[in-house]
Order: C-alpha cells, then structure tokens, then sequence
C-alpha cells in the first residue's frame, strides 16, 4: 500500500530532498539496477535525457519481483511509494557518488509530476504510473516482447527545481564512479 503520509513529509521538505538536484533524482535511480548488477543479474544501464525534461533509467537485469495476489491481481512492492527502511532518513545510509546520502526511490517519485515504472521480466511485463509519489493507475500487464529489464522514466516537478537543466556531461563523471562493472551510459533524446 502506498504511504501518503511518508510522500506528504517528502514533498513538504522538497527543499531538503532536492538539496542535490535533478543528478541526484538520476543516482538513486542508478543505484538500484547498480545493486542489481552486484548480484549479477545487470550489465547495462542506459539513461537518457529527454528534451521535454523527462529522464529514463533503463537495465536490462531481470526486472521487478512480481507476485499475485488469491485473486490473480499482479502486486509488485510499493517501492516508489513508500519509505525504503534501508535509506530514508537512516543516518548509516550509504552515499551516492554526489557525497549525498541515498533516500530511496520514494524520493524520486515524490518530487517528480509524474514517474511510470515498467518492469518486463521472462513471466510477464507490467507497468504503473505515478504522479507526485503517488500511484495513478493499477499495475497494467502490457506487452512482454522486449528483453527483460527494468524502466523508470519520470518528469521532475519543475515546482521543485524550476527549470534546472541536466547534461550527459555533468552526469557522465557521477556515474563513472559507482562501484560497478556494469556499463553506465548516458544519451540525450
């Protein structure tokens, strides 16, 4: 179940949480498939800088634990809206190659407009959307034809950080020094 209240909080001291700005919002995208890639099941992540603003981060690892519920209705875990234990607000939580601590993916969620995760694994492909933290739609099943993999493509609130723009290059040094053997690209659309 989604967490208004840990959302609410998040969006309420927006000023703290976008402290590091739209490269930060892209880390803690990052070091989720970058933890993947340490169990072996990641070797490429792809972000790309759109020119409406949006970002996407894409892997191609084996994408979002899926299970069903006893009516068959597919349920992922509220990652994007609600407090990831491991970081939010945890004081040993490790930092991201800005020097920043990691918060979590609710963080992204929640100071963006709008956030659609797609999760294809070999069982099935999903996805759901967001806005301002908070899911919009149902868990949809779409088309499994792509490789596995995980998207998270979201639109920062520009009530948040105005009209900031991020480049490859301002990002290209920050992703070069995550502890991975994963490749890290980054590409303007």
């Amino acid at each position: 179940m989604p967490d208004a209240d840990h959302i609410a909080a998040i969006r309420a001291g927006s000023a703290r949480y976008s402290r590091g700005g739209l490269a930060h919002l892209v880390l803690e995208v990052v070091a989720y498939p970058v933890d993947e890639a340490e169990a072996g099941t990641t070797d490429r992540v792809l972000v790309t800088l759109h020119s409406d603003g949006s970002i996407s981060v894409e892997d191609n690892g084996r994408g979002t634990n899926v299970y069903f519920d006893e009516h068959g209705k597919p349920m992922v875990k509220p990652i994007m809206a609600t407090r990831d234990v491991r970081f939010f607000d945890n004081p040993s939580a490790e930092s991201l190659p800005d020097g920043l601590p990691r918060t979590g993916m609710s963080v992204v969620a929640a100071l963006s407009s709008w956030l659609i995760h797609e999760n294809r694994r070999s069982d099935g492909a999903w996805t759901r959307r967001y806005e301002y933290g908070l899911p919009e739609t149902a868990l949809t099943e779409v088309e499994a034809g792509r490789p596995t993999g995980t998207v998270v493509h979201f639109r920062p609130d520009p009530d948040v950080f105005g009209d900031q723009p991020l480049t490859a290059d301002e990002l290209r040094p920050l992703l070069a020094t995550f502890p991975t053997e994963a490749r890290l690209e980054v590409r303007s659309a």
